[in-house]
């Protein structure tokens, strides 16, 4: 069973910083993206970064420069380093891992909670 847990979230003032963390586990499929979205209040989940497997990273323009994703070695854990904070990065940030064994599946963590203060 496919498990994403996230931590790192919280209350951080804005210009601040905070790492995200997803730990992922039971994953027996071929990874093709890990990756970081987020959903604010009255707004759809968007996407903030991805790692393919194999490609380059991508970010969503109003966070490039600011954030950084990377995984570990051994690619169970994916980060999102989160630095000068903005109000407008406040959101539910969720990890997601997709990948191919037979057919595509597509996975989600619980979710955790980032608040910037203005």
């Amino acid at each position: 069973q496919v498990q994403l847990v996230e931590s790192g979230g919280g209350l951080v003032q804005a210009g601040g910083s905070l790492r995200l963390s997803c730990e992922a586990s039971g994953i027996m499929f071929t990874i093709l993206h890990m990756g970081w979205y987020r959903q604010a209040p009255g707004k759809q989940r968007e996407l903030v970064a991805v790692i393919p497997t194999g490609g380059s990273t991508r970010y969503a323009d109003s966070v490039k420069g600011r954030f950084t994703i990377s995984t570990d070695n051994a690619k169970s854990t994916v980060y999102l380093q989160m630095n000068s904070l903005k109000a407008e990065d406040t959101g539910v940030y969720y990890c997601n891992v997709d990948g191919v064994r037979g057919t595509w599946r597509n996975y989600w963590g619980q979710g955790t909670q980032v608040t910037v203060s203005s």
